[in-house]
C-alpha cells in the first residue's frame, strides 16, 4: 500500500539511480508523491523503453490527482561511467536549482557458482555495485558541500552484506562494501551535516530475484525463512527510504544499517 500524499518531501530534489525498476522505481514514486521532484537515471536500454514510459505515466497520474506531486526527469547513462552521474547531479540542479536527497540504487546480480565464476562476472559485480555507487554518492556529495545546507545520501545495500550465499560471492561482497561506504561516508560528511545511511533489503520480487521467483520450490523456502511470512515488494522498501530522506524523521540518523527485510535476518539462526 501506497503512503498517503502527506507532502513529507514537499519542495525537496532527490536523484536516484536505476530508478525505472525494482526497489528504485519504487522509492522514485513515492518521492514524488510526497511532493519531491526526482531525477531518475537508467541506463537507456531499447529493452526497457516500456518500462521508462510506464513509469512517466504513473508520474503523471500522480500529478493529475492534485495532491502536491512532484515532476520527473530522467536520464539515460552508465554509472560505471563517473560523468554519467555529474550529469544526472547538474541536470538535477539545473531544472530545480538544488539537490537534498541521493539514492545510490543501481545495481547487478546474477547467480553463479563459485569455481565457475569468470573474471567478466566479477569484474561487472564490482564495476556496477560498488564503483557506480562511489561515483554517484561522490558526485552527489560535492553538490551538496557546494551548497553549504547538508542533505540525505542513501546506499541500498542488501541483507546479503551481512550473512552469506553460496551462489552470492560476487555479490555479497559488493553489498558490504555499499555498507561501509556509507558509514566512513557519514564520518567524512559529518561536518557538512550530509546524513550518510545504508537501506539493507531482504529477499524482494525484483527483476534481480527473478530466478528464485519462478522456482517455486525455492520461493517457499525463501517464503518460509521470513517471520512475516512473505517475499517483500519493491514498494515495501519505499517508506524506509522517506524516513532515511526526511531531514525532519531522521535528523540524528547518520552511517546507519536500516534492515528491511521482513524479520529474515532475526530468524536465519
Amino acid at each position: 500500500m501506497a503512503l498517503p500524499a502527506w507532502g513529507i518531501l514537499k519542495g525537496k530534489t532527490a536523484a536516484i539511480t536505476g530508478g525505472t525498476t525494482g526497489i528504485g522505481r519504487a522509492i522514485a514514486l513515492e518521492y514524488i508523491r510526497q511532493g519531491c521532484n526526482v531525477a531518475i537515471n537508467h541506463l537507456g536500454l531499447q529493452k526497457d523503453e516500456s518500462l521508462r514510459h510506464s513509469l512517466l505515466q504513473e508520474v503523471e497520474s500522480l500529478q493529475k490527482q492534485g495532491k502536491g506531486a512532484g515532476s520527473v526527469l530522467e536520464i539515460a547513462g552508465d554509472v560505471t561511467v563517473p560523468e554519467t552521474s555529474d550529469s544526472l547531479i547538474q541536470e538535477a540542479v539545473r531544472r530545480w536549482g538544488k539537490l537534498d536527497i541521493f539514492v545510490a540504487n543501481a545495481g547487478v546480480f546474477k547467480q553463479a557458482e563459485f569455481l565457475k565464476i569468470e573474471p567478466a562476472l566479477l569484474g561487472h559485480s564490482l564495476d556496477v555495485n560498488v564503483k557506480g555507487t562511489f561515483y554517484s554518492c561522490q558526485a552527489a556529495a560535492r553538490q551538496m558541500v557546494k551548497q553549504g545546507h547538508g542533505g540525505s545520501i542513501i546506499g541500498v545495500s542488501s541483507v546479503s552484506a551481512l550473512v552469506g550465499g553460496g551462489l552470492q560471492t560476487h555479490y555479497t561482497p559488493t553489498k558490504a562494501a555499499v555498507l561501509s561506504l556509507m558509514q566512513s561516508m557519514a564520518i567524512s560528511l559529518g561536518k557538512d551535516k550530509i546524513r550518510c545511511n545504508a537501506l539493507l533489503p531482504g529477499t524482494i520480487n525484483t527483476q534481480l530475484a527473478d530466478h528464485d521467483m519462478k522456482n517455486p520450490t525455492k520461493k517457499a523456502y525463501l517464503e518460509a525463512r521470513v517471520p512475516l511470512g512473505r517475499i517483500g515488494r519493491p514498494e515495501d522498501m519505499a517508506g524506509p527510504a522517506i524516513f532515511l530522506a526526511s531531514e525532519e524523521m531522521s535528523p540524528y540518523v547518520n552511517g546507519a544499517p536500516l534492515l528491511s527485510d521482513g524479520g529474515m535476518f532475526s530468524n536465519l539462526q
